[in-house]
C-alpha cells in the first residue's frame, strides 16, 4: 500500500501505491489511515493524490506541522513533479498547459479556454518508444484532476486512466516523482521512481530518468509572454 520513505521530526514522507485510495472508503482504510495505524501517530493530510496515482505524498505530524504546510502549499512554495505515460502525439513536446477548470461528467473535469483562475501545468517529454512518450509534469496549481486533464487536452490521455480516455493498462501510468521545498529554514528533497507498471519499471523509462534524476534543477520551458 505504502512504504514509508523519510521520517523527519514534525512529518514523514510516503510513496503510495497506485489504485490504493487516499481516504477511507466502502469501509476499507485508506492509505492515511492506514499509516496511522501501522506508526501508532495522528497523521494529517496537507495535499493528496488520486487513487490511480503513485508517488510521494507528506503527512504532518501536528496540526502546527500541517498548518505550516498547508500555508506553503497554498503559497506554491512546496514543488511537485510528476511522470506520466501517454501513446500517441501530443500537440505539443513541452511547455505549458493553462486553462480554467469545470466539472464535467461522470466525475470527470475539463479544461477551458478562460483564464480566470486557471489550472497551469509545464512539462517536458521525451519518446521512450515507438507511439509512447514520458512526460515530466511540474503543477502550478492544485486543482483536482489537473495533470489527467492537461495531458487530455493535448491529445494523449494518460496511459491506464480510463476515465480520461487512455488505453487500458496494468495501472494508471500517473506518478508523484519528486518534492522539493523549505520547511524551517532546512532544504528538503525527495525523489523516488516508480516501482510498478510494466512500461514505468522498463529500461526506456530508467535510461530517461538518468536525465531526470534531479527535476528541480532543469532548465525548465520558459511561459511565452501574450
Amino acid at each position: 500500500m505504502y512504504q514509508v520513505i523519510a521520517d523527519e521530526r514534525d512529518f514523514i514522507v510516503i510513496n503510495k501505491s497506485a489504485e490504493v485510495h487516499f481516504h477511507s472508503q466502502d469501509g476499507t482504510a485508506g492509505v492515511v489511515a492506514q499509516a496511522e495505524a501501522d506508526l501508532g501517530i495522528k497523521l494529517y493530510a496537507v495535499h493528496r493524490l488520486d487513487t490511480l496515482t503513485s508517488g510521494l505524498i507528506i503527512l504532518a505530524k501536528s496540526s502546527t506541522a500541517a498548518a505550516e504546510f498547508t500555508r506553503m502549499f497554498s503559497a506554491h512554495l512546496v514543488q511537485k513533479y510528476y511522470l506520466a505515460l501517454a501513446k500517441g502525439k501530443p500537440k505539443k513536446k513541452q511547455g505549458w498547459v493553462i486553462g480554467d477548470m469545470a466539472k464535467s461528467r461522470r466525475s470527470m473535469h475539463k479544461l477551458l479556454r478562460s483564464t480566470d483562475n486557471p489550472a497551469i501545468t509545464q512539462f517536458f517529454s521525451r519518446s521512450i518508444a515507438e507511439g509512447e512518450r514520458l512526460y515530466l509534469l511540474k503543477p502550478h496549481s492544485g486543482k483536482t484532476h489537473q495533470l489527467r486533464v492537461a495531458l487530455a487536452s493535448i491529445g494523449v490521455p494518460i496511459l491506464g486512466d480510463t476515465l480520461y480516455g487512455g488505453e487500458s493498462a496494468d495501472r494508471g501510468y500517473l506518478h508523484a516523482y519528486s518534492l522539493h521545498f523549505n520547511y524551517l529554514d532546512q532544504d528538503y528533497n525527495y525523489t523516488v521512481a516508480p516501482q510498478e507498471g510494466s512500461v514505468f519499471t522498463g529500461s526506456a523509462v530508467n535510461l530517461q530518468l538518468q536525465e531526470w534524476q534531479q527535476p528541480h534543477d532543469l532548465a525548465w520551458p520558459k511561459l511565452k509572454k501574450a
